[in-house]
């Protein structure tokens, strides 16, 4: 029986928005050992999403909602549109979720306005060529539908949710086919490495050493909330840390600690696939015993991270941008 493109989209709003997956069972997290000042930079973003540092030092922001990215003054918070035009969300996530650079040109990550939810575009990578044109340098919803994974899915062209620059191309994580993706400038894409059902998330790339993290599989308890170490050429990956809720992203950041970014937990009773409570995210920092210690609290529905010196930039997915101070 044909799946109705109406039953689709519902079903993808309630079981496989990432940035809604379930948490049912408290994580403990050690309380914070630095200090930490909170400051609320941006606010009224299309739905915040990805995010990177560009080579002028500024933040770039992907708002899936308008298909658009902007630029972000991380001193001021001054925000200014760097490109537009780019295939919006059609299903309330998805659209253009991430944004990296390479040299002095962006790429973005487009997930989701493929034909199988209802769409017209490309899933796939966009470079920007300019603030209003673009190109498609790798069809990555293509290559999912020619080779499906293991685990069970019902989005055939995927949910891609990060990127990330690594050797000459780039490595893409998608949540729904429980995967890595290597894709080169080319276009060719092939996949990097494939999991069981634990819904890789965000990506962080270190002297050839892939950072990953897990949000962890239905009903994603805190203790399968990973950061997870690939490294170049193995087939495997290392345990680094265990028990943050829903991880959304893995960050080095100040000091040369490694975060992890959570979005929070869910409140029994709410309806599956709604976001995570609102105010329960946190930022947390890689201990030595391989768990988190919690730097930063209340963060409302966290989507990505990044850091410049000893401040966090952190994008929530109501659109606004949270500057997050760290102590000596």
């Amino acid at each position: 029986m044909r799946t109705s493109t109406s039953t689709l989209r519902s079903r993808l709003v309630a079981a496989l928005a990432i940035v809604g997956l379930v948490v049912l069972v408290p994580a403990t997290i050690a309380p914070p050992a630095i200090a930490a000042t909170k400051t609320r930079l941006v606010t009224g973003l299309a739905g915040g999403s990805g995010s990177t540092v560009g080579p002028d030092g500024a933040l770039y922001v992907t708002e899936g909602l308008a298909g658009r990215v902007s630029r972000v003054d991380p001193q001021t918070g001054s925000v200014t549109t760097y490109a537009s035009g780019l295939p919006p969300s059609i299903i309330g996530i998805g659209g253009a979720m991430d944004v990296v650079f390479k040299g002095g040109t962006a790429y973005v990550l487009v997930t989701l306005v493929g034909p199988d939810v209802g769409g017209s575009d490309v899933d796939g990578i966009y470079r920007v060529d300019d603030p209003t044109h673009f190109t498609v340098i790798a069809d990555i919803g293509a290559f999912a539908l020619a080779h499906p994974p293991a685990t069970d899915f019902f989005i055939p062209s995927g949910l891609q949710y990060a990127i990330a620059n690594f050797r000459g191309g780039f490595l893409v994580t998608d949540g729904h086919h429980n995967r890595v993706y290597r894709v080169r400038l080319d276009g060719t894409v092939r996949e990097r490495i494939a999991f069981d059902n634990i819904v890789p998330t965000g990506l962080e790339v270190r002297d050839e050493r892939v950072y990953i993290a897990e949000a962890g599989p239905v009903p994603h308890l805190p203790r399968n909330g990973k950061i997870v170490r690939l490294r170049a050429g193995s087939d495997t990956v290392a345990e680094v840390a265990s028990g943050g809720r829903l991880l959304v992203d893995v960050e080095f950041g100040a000091g040369g600690h490694l975060f992890g970014l959570s979005q929070g937990h869910f409140t029994p009773g709410h309806a599956e696939g709604s976001p995570a409570d609102p105010n329960t995210g946190r930022l947390l920092m890689v201990d030595g015993d391989g768990g988190f210690t919690g730097v930063a609290w209340h963060l409302n529905q966290p989507t990505s991270l990044e850091f410049i010196g000893r401040t966090a930039y952190v994008v929530t997915l109501g659109g606004e941008i949270w500057s997050i101070r760290l102590g000596a």
